[in-house]
């Protein structure tokens, strides 16, 4: 594992440099679109909606609408709100654990000591295991606050990140507010909950369609149905070379109009009055700034 950030938790006079670790990741194995008919990858492109015109990415700022206004705010906009830069993981108040509804749960984390001593990382996480609380705690993620928790997991420090509470949306279900059940009915419900009861393993439960997906792919590649893609295909669509969509899109318009202009049939007088229209030019790219 990588640490993707480093800084320090701190209650009261107590400082304890920590990095961060993403504690999970999907399985799910990347599918794409591809065109049935020759195999060619299926791509995406950022159009504008008004003049339908392929935008480059260094054109492309962030916008906002309410109601029937739309604002845009450019990056020299965003650069003028305060950013969140503290690298600290500030614990604002210790609450028994049970207080913390799952609900509210987003992204987990490992904390990993950040010094030569682990004393005060273990301190931390033994007195969060004796007194069974929950620290819960401010901090700052790539430019963002966080409202967050720390516990212990296998005596590791876990900082799980949590919504705030206006993220959480109230249920309002009115068509179970008045139903009643019978003593008869919970008593032969609770008697199936008692011949289901057992201690959770999670590693006993697998993803069964991402095994049967893996397999699947598994026969294709062993049966023959791959194919080979060569290095001027692969040059245009790899999902990492960042090249720019608008070189793409004009180097398809050149392609193009090559093609059109080998089929097209010898200029007769009725061409000669009326010449072809020339390939639009792709729209040149500003500088980016530095």
């Amino acid at each position: 594992m990588h640490s993707i950030w480093k800084g320090a938790v701190s209650f009261g006079l107590v400082n304890v440099p920590v990095k961060l670790y993403a504690a999970t990741h999907s399985h799910d194995l990347s599918l794409h679109q591809v065109h049935v008919l020759d195999g060619g990858r299926i791509r995406y492109q950022k159009v504008c909606e008004l003049d339908g015109e392929v935008v480059a990415q260094v054109d492309i700022a962030k916008g906002f609408t309410e109601g029937r206004k739309k604002i845009t705010l450019t990056k020299e906009d965003l650069a003028k709100l305060p950013a969140e830069r503290s690298r600290e993981i500030e614990v604002v108040e210790f609450v028994p654990s049970e207080q913390v509804d799952p609900i509210m749960f987003a992204n987990t984390y490992y904390l990993e000591p950040d010094s030569k001593s682990a004393k005060a990382y273990v301190l931390l996480r033994q007195v969060l295991t004796e007194t069974n609380r929950t620290a819960i705690v401010k901090f700052a993620l790539r430019e963002k606050s966080h409202l967050g928790v720390l516990r212990v997991r296998d005596e590791v420090l876990v900082l799980q990140t949590l919504l705030w509470s206006d993220e959480v949306r109230d249920p309002d279900f009115p068509s179970i507010s008045d139903v009643k059940v019978t003593e008869r009915e919970l008593d032969m419900a609770k008697q199936l909950v008692t011949s289901f009861e057992s201690d959770f393993h999670p590693e006993l439960f697998i993803d069964d369609y991402q095994a049967q997906l893996r397999t699947l792919i598994d026969d294709k590649l062993a049966g023959g149905d791959a194919v080979t893609v060569d290095d001027a295909f692969g040059k245009y669509h790899s999902d990492d070379d960042g090249e720019d969509m608008t070189d793409l899109m004009a180097a398809l318009r050149k392609s193009v109009a090559a093609a059109a202009a080998r089929k097209a049939p010898p200029a007769g007088p009725a061409a000669e009055t009326k010449p072809a229209r020339a390939p639009r030019k792709p729209r040149a790219r500003k500088p980016v700034a530095s």
